[in-house]
This record gives C-alpha cells, structure tokens and sequence, in this order.
C-alpha cells in the first residue's frame, strides 16, 4: 500500500466546483490573523473579487483574481488551490501565486520607503525613564 503526502489543499482536479468564503480563505492562506480580521477587511473593501467589492460570504474559486490593500501595500493575486485547513506557511503560499505586476509595483513601492527612511536619525539608545516621560508629555501637548 502506498501512501500519499498532505498537501493541505484541494486541487482543481480533485473537486472542479469546490468553493470556500473569501473570509475563510484569507485567513486559511495567513492574510490574516483571524478570520474575524479577514471578514472586517472584506467589509470594510480591502478585499475586491475581479475589481468589484464583495461581502465575507462571498465563494471563491479557484482561478480567481483577488486584490488585497494590507496595511499600505496592495497585492494582486490569484488564486491557485483552497486549503482545506488552515496549515502552516508552506501549505497556505501554494494556495496563491502574485502577479508579476503587483511584485513590481510592491518592489518599487519597498524601495521608495527604504530611501525616505534613509533621512531618519535613530538615537543610538533606547530612552530611559526620564525621556520617555518627556517624549510622552510632548506627544499628549502637555510641555
């Protein structure tokens, strides 16, 4: 008897209709932390299906265009297998492959803050307890 490795996601092959929520799917692929996150950001129109907003009980499949706006970075991607679980890092990555646009635009992107960072002095030390207390009072507008 021969036995067959988990990959952790179905394949096209195996179920051809198979569909999974768009909320369970970036939280199985490690968009996000929690589904509740994933289902906040789909609401919320971080998450587009094919240029068009969609609700969290939105079905995916697999072939699908997905655009992502995490954070400040924007990510096209599609969608290549739906995870039958939520596995680790290696299994969620083969769910998904970048566009080479949206690579290009996030290198640039990258590079563009890595240069206006360039021009930023970082102390060479923490801040004790007396700065920090300082710096605190600054930010409040308390000086």
């Amino acid at each position: 008897m021969t036995q067959q490795r988990y990959t952790g996601a179905m394949t096209p092959a195996d179920e051809p209709e198979r569909r999974l929520r768009i909320d369970k799917w970036l939280w199985h692929a490690r968009f996000m932390k929690t589904r509740s996150l994933a289902a906040a950001a789909v609401g919320g129109g971080k998450v587009k299906v094919g240029g068009e907003r969609v609700k969290s009980a939105h079905n995916i499949k697999v072939g699908d265009r997905l655009q992502l706006q995490i954070a400040d970075e924007s990510l096209e991607i599609d969608v290549l297998a739906l995870p039958v679980r939520r596995g680790p890092a290696v299994e969620a990555q083969a769910c998904y492959a970048e566009t080479a646009d949206s690579a290009a635009r996030r290198a640039v992107h990258r590079e563009q803050r890595r240069i206006a960072n360039l021009g930023l002095s970082r102390p060479d030390t923490k801040p004790d307890k007396r700065e920090r207390r300082a710096l605190d009072k600054l930010r409040r507008g308390q000086v």
